[in-house]
């Protein structure tokens, strides 16, 4: 007679233990770590932008499956600080990391392994405790045999460096390859626990800094090369319009695009203003998109002298 399969009550999916915690994703700036957090969350949260150095806020993304809630943290690329805003931004990744129940190390797959990311394997390798899993991302965009070399060269990084990798997986957010395996290897990472946020959430940033890094994204669009960090968005109020009828709502927002210098405004507004309104038209989809209701966006350009350098303006544009 065959021997009978049993499954004892650990096994059962319905009465699996419920796993909860958080995870980050860690990599030199631009190495596809916010584009990856959007593909697994299936909604935009983080602000992903071809110019590195954009993810300012860490916007944690909420995955929520019956059996576990995986809240990813998007912290900002690491990197050599040249001013006091990167020394902030330093500071803010390696206390991220030691909070985390997992670090995901993103490397992308076209570039060879070079001083940034051992610099920041490095600093992995310190974190004793935490599991850490190698995401090798952008691989739509490499062949299967450099995709190989570069998996066999994050193994002998770890190697290394003392870092047992949990898993090395190689991931295209773009082509959606492999973005659920991340989801997939990370859970069992995670710490046995019921759900920390309800349902529905899918990031818990306030709303306002999430339309502030929309506008902000937008700004970029145009104008990576003349002005890629010099842009600071603070969204001063969004009120709901008064007078109008319960199924034709409005919400007003007024915000401030924030630049270092005067021959700064020139660029954003662009000839005539057509800058600055396609940057509203832009940035308004998104917001519309995201808060679900119709939006009058009122944007102004003002500046704000070196504020990257100045630490009373970087904690009034919210750093």
């Amino acid at each position: 007679m065959a021997p009978m399969s049993v499954r004892t009550p650990e096994t059962d999916e319905n009465t699996a233990p419920h796993r909860a915690g958080f995870a980050c994703f860690v990599g030199r700036p631009n190495a596809g770590k916010s584009t990856l957090t959007n593909a697994l969350v299936g909604q935009k949260v983080a602000i992903t932008s071809n110019r590195p150095q954009t993810t300012r806020h860490t916007v944690r993304g909420i995955v929520h499956r019956p059996d576990a809630q995986l809240i990813l943290v998007d912290t900002p690329g690491l990197h050599k600080p040249r001013t006091l805003l990167g020394e902030r931004l330093n500071d803010v990744v390696r206390t991220t990391w030691a909070e985390v129940d997992v670090i995901g190390f993103c490397l992308p797959a076209d570039q060879k392994l070079g001083p940034g990311d051992r610099f920041i394997a490095k600093e992995l390798a310190e974190i004793r405790k935490t599991p850490k899993v190698a995401i090798v991302t952008k691989t739509d965009l490499v062949d299967s045999k450099t995709l190989a070399e570069q998996l066999i060269a994050i193994d002998q990084l770890g190697k290394e460096l003392g870092i047992e990798w949990a898993e090395i997986v190689p991931v295209s957010a773009v082509g959606d390859k492999q973005v659920q395996l991340v989801a997939d290897l990370l859970i069992p990472l995670l710490p046995q626990s019921p759900p920390l946020y309800p349902e529905g959430d899918l990031t818990d940033e306030p709303e306002q800094v999430m339309v502030a890094e929309l506008i902000r994204e937008a700004a970029l669009e145009g104008v990576r090369d003349e002005l890629p960090h010099s842009i600071a968005v603070v969204v001063e109020e969004m009120i709901p319009r008064e007078g109008r009828p319960a199924d034709r709502p409005l919400l007003d927002i007024h915000a401030n695009v924030f630049i270092e210098r005067p021959s700064q405004k020139g660029i954003i507004i662009g000839p005539k203003g057509s800058r600055l309104k396609e940057v509203g038209m832009k940035s308004r989809k998104h917001i519309e998109a995201l808060l679900g209701t119709p939006v009058f966006l009122d944007l102004h350009v003002k500046v704000a002298k070196d504020w990257q350098r100045d630490p009373k303006q970087l904690r009034r544009l919210g750093f």
